[in-house]
């Protein structure tokens, strides 16, 4: 238990019965009337941020997630399988909790969020960047766009087609952002 004295920025807190982390507060004491603070809360498994006001010196249940380094093994029926990095621990996670969970390749580091009491995955969060390979796209023309901002659909090595400039050809190696799943960059060999 904590109180909102106690609020900081990343702490995890249990509210309506879901997890939530807190994103933004600021503590008010208006000239009339108590005190209370106001906070921007994330959502842990859907990500969506609200707005709550608390009235000061509440008491709150806080959760410890713990966040720990896995590698992306194969998929199966069973969803996602990822193995722990130092004690070699397997565990499958279902789709839904991996965010573009298409951009992942075979031997991928990857952070997996779990709550700490019950041992339960929450999330998996890619890196920012990945580097893939492009296995087929289909060859630029030169002279045919009105723009400057050309794009053409491109398969990467795990499937997943994304819009890529025109000057990308089959075989580079480019750096995919897994936040929107975008061409970021092509990346020298």
């Amino acid at each position: 238990m904590a109180s909102t004295a106690d609020f900081k920025n990343g702490l995890c807190i249990e509210y309506n019965g879901q997890l939530f982390t807190i994103v933004q507060f600021q503590h008010v004491k208006p000239g009339k009337g108590p005190a209370f603070v106001r906070t921007k809360l994330k959502n842990v498994k859907t990500g969506r941020v609200i707005e709550n006001t608390f009235t000061a010196g509440v008491k709150v249940n806080t959760v410890r997630i713990e966040r720990r380094p896995y590698q992306y093994l194969y998929k199966d029926d069973m969803g996602y399988n990822f193995m722990h990095t130092e004690t070699f621990e397997q565990v499958p996670i279902a789709a839904d909790l991996i965010e573009n969970a298409g951009l992942m390749k075979e031997g991928q580091i990857i952070e997996i969020n779990f709550h700490a009491e019950t041992e339960t995955p929450l999330t998996a969060e890619l890196p920012p960047f990945v580097e893939l390979e492009v296995t087929q796209t289909i060859p630029g023309e030169k002279g045919n766009t009105a723009s400057s901002t050309a794009l053409k659909p491109a398969t990467l090595e795990t499937g997943t087609e994304i819009m890529v400039p025109l000057f990308v050809n089959e075989g580079d190696i480019i750096k995919v952002d897994t936040r929107d799943c975008s061409y970021s960059e092509r990346v020298r060999k």
